[in-house]
């Protein structure tokens, strides 16, 4: 008996913030929680905006960054974390979905594309703002928080979903997928950030979204394709 041929398809890599995003989500997650008096706010608003501004000049740790985040997370049940993202993706999220972003995730989709969120925010945030957008979970790549006994613990399960660790998470998923019968023809990837290059490296057709200084240079010299998608730009 001959083995099943496997399925030829085409994936679209979609990174969170600043590109299917006008904002951080990670940063504003950090600035609801500061507005609504659940840390303190000098405290917790340095050590945010350090560790963003770390991130902006490609300086941040990660784990360090995610370990911080993730202990305000395991101070409360899940209930009540779940109830507080649900706020802060109405208030703080939805505005600030690309429509441009949408429709190009949406044309992936009807093309019969395989379309994968993956972002180096943690997965408590990414899950629930991917499916504002569509995407199920077994298609979100992200910083993998620690839950023991329905509680956050502050620790990570594995590396995190930043710089070339983006590479790491999607060899697994595509493991994943090959196992499934399932293989990728042509591949496609999207992002603002000089952090993502060795994902737009990756993919056969690299797509910058109004991306930052050292991105669009890179861009520029490597001949990739650069889109403005901000909301200013579609209005």
């Amino acid at each position: 008996m001959q083995a099943a041929q496997p399925i030829a398809k085409e994936l679209a890599l979609f990174d969170l913030d600043h590109t299917l995003l006008d904002v951080d989500s990670d940063y504003l997650w950090g600035e609801y929680i500061v507005k609504h008096n659940l840390v303190d706010e000098a405290e917790y608003r340095t050590a945010n905006q350090k560790f963003y501004q770390d991130y902006i000049e490609g300086t941040l740790d990660a784990t360090e960054y995610n370990e911080f985040v993730a202990q305000f997370l395991s101070s409360l049940p899940m209930e009540r974390l779940h109830a507080l993202r649900e706020d802060y993706i109405k208030s703080e999220i939805e505005p600030h979905i690309r429509p441009k972003a949408m429709e190009v995730l949406c044309q992936h989709v009807e093309k019969g594309h395989d379309v994968v969120i993956i972002s180096a925010t943690n997965d408590f945030v990414v899950s629930a703002i991917a499916k504002r957008f569509g995407v199920e979970a077994g298609n979100v790549l992200s910083t993998p928080l620690e839950i023991k006994d329905a509680r956050y613990t502050g620790k990570l399960t594995d590396k995190p979903n930043f710089k070339e660790g983006k590479i790491y998470h999607l060899d697994k998923w595509l493991n994943k997928q090959q196992l499934a019968g399932v293989r990728f023809e042509k591949t496609y990837a999207y992002s603002d950030s000089k952090n993502d290059i060795p994902l737009l490296e990756w993919a056969d057709v690299a797509v910058c979204v109004s991306p930052d200084d050292a991105l669009h240079a890179h861009a520029l010299a490597h001949r990739w394709a650069v889109e403005d998608w901000s909301i200013e730009a579609g209005q």
